[in-house]
């Protein structure tokens, strides 16, 4: 049997993932063309590759807590973590975690957000990968990994399924964050 990281296996697997991807033109406004993952997380052998995938990185970076980004990194961070035997840390809204939590604002290309973790979420002996669906102007990329930074714990990465290349997210982060190792299994 083929394993799913190895070449063929792994070519096959990104054909399938960038079939599961539907475009949809003009949302949320017009001119924009949306990245739909729904049909990805519906196919339980895209899905399931996706996330051995992301699993694979938690492991070759090391990583002993998966935070995911609300809300589809929610979905994904999730499904890896307990793939890869780690804790999963959620990062939220403001104002959905009880109890003393760190937040960072930050812009979107259609205005401004707001982030939290829980204060005693993670600590200095955390080696943390951040998960998210789609990084595009890299500004919730760029609020998150600060966040985890703010609680002491190591920033082992940041894995995403799809990078719009085209927004500059990468770049952000590489003038902002350069020390951080992204990964992206798909990008445009």
């Amino acid at each position: 049997m083929t394993s799913p990281t190895s070449p063929p296996a792994r070519d096959a697997t990104l054909a399938l993932l960038r079939e599961r991807i539907r475009d949809v033109p003009d949302y949320p406004s017009p001119g924009v063309v949306f990245k739909d993952i729904t049909p990805l997380l519906a196919d339980p052998v895209a899905f399931g590759q996706l996330v051995d995938l992301l699993a694979d990185e938690c492991a070759r970076t090391g990583a002993t807590r998966i935070v995911g980004v609300e809300a589809r990194g929610f979905v994904l961070g999730a499904a890896v973590a307990a793939r890869a035997r780690t804790g999963f840390v959620p990062a939220r809204k403001a104002g959905k975690l009880p109890g003393p939590t760190l937040s960072r604002s930050y812009d979107l290309e259609y205005g401004s957000a707001v982030l939290e973790l829980k204060e005693d979420a993670l600590g200095p002996a955390d080696r943390v990968l951040v998960v998210d669906d789609v990084l595009a102007t890299g500004g919730t990329a760029e609020a998150v990994l600060h966040l985890v930074g703010g609680t002491g714990a190591t920033v082992a990465g940041l894995a995403v399924l799809l990078e719009l290349g085209f927004l500059g997210g990468r770049a952000r982060l590489g003038r902002t964050l350069p020390d951080v190792p992204l990964h992206a299994v798909l990008s445009v």
